[in-house]
């Protein structure tokens, strides 16, 4: 086996596991990446949709100001394309961070692309929640966090994994550009040493994981959605 990979896939050999090159480390900086703007991305966004459906004219607190406010707010990030927002909120990334490279200067900017996308979807799923489960609800006193958490998040759950499933996808795909920019990762193995060096081995490889981590996103997600499908259970 050793002796194939040597021989087909010399480059990817030669770049060995360990070191600033290494695919363990470029793996990991992926993971990383993935993980945190998952976490801060992710609440925001929950945030965000939560809020676009609750003041809207059909929410349980209609509010024209607040609803235009988020809504502007989502778009506005929405209509940025992720390699210009990298360079755009730099002084912002350096300010939150202490720098603006590498995977860690990464985060702020695929955190502030991730949420709005995440809004978005979040708005949908929860608007799919039926009007009468709600007013049935409120007829027997829940509170505003019964709502939300027992109601809207519980209702929609088994959507709100699938959106979730095609947000994380979607991120695996902005580390792979931030990679491209030096902020590390399978990203920057592809096209820094693989693209770069015109060593195709590494390219392939390097893209073949990206794609076993969208596939493993994508298995467990249809999975859990079908877990937690309240109709199910």
């Amino acid at each position: 086996m050793a002796d194939f990979f040597a021989k087909y896939l010399p480059n990817v050999v030669s770049q060995g596991w360990s070191g600033d090159g290494g695919w363990l480390t470029a793996i990991g900086e992926t993971f990383y990446m993935i993980f945190w703007p998952a976490v801060f991305g992710g609440l925001l966004g929950l945030s965000f949709g939560i809020g676009l459906v609750l003041t809207d004219s059909d929410g349980i607190l209609p509010n024209k100001t607040f609803f235009s406010i988020f809504d502007k707010i989502v778009s506005f990030f929405r209509a940025i394309p992720f390699i210009i927002l990298l360079a755009l909120i730099a002084p912002v990334t350096h300010f939150l961070v202490g720098t603006q490279i590498g995977t860690l200067g990464a985060l702020v900017p695929l955190s502030l692309g991730l949420f709005p996308f995440y809004a978005r979807q979040v708005q949908v799923a929860l608007k799919s929640v039926d009007h009468g489960i709600i007013e049935a609800a409120q007829s027997i006193g829940a509170t505003f966090w019964d709502l939300i958490f027992e109601v809207y998040l519980r209702e929609a759950r088994s959507e709100l994994i699938r959106v979730t499933t095609v947000t994380m996808i979607s991120l695996v795909g902005l580390t792979a550009m931030a990679g491209a920019v030096g902020a590390g990762g399978l990203g920057n193995m592809a096209i820094a040493y693989g693209y770069g060096r015109f060593a195709n081995d590494i390219t392939f490889i390097a893209t073949f994981l990206v794609l076993v981590i969208v596939l493993a996103i994508q298995l467990l997600g249809d999975f859990l959605a079908k877990v937690f499908n309240h109709k199910s259970v």
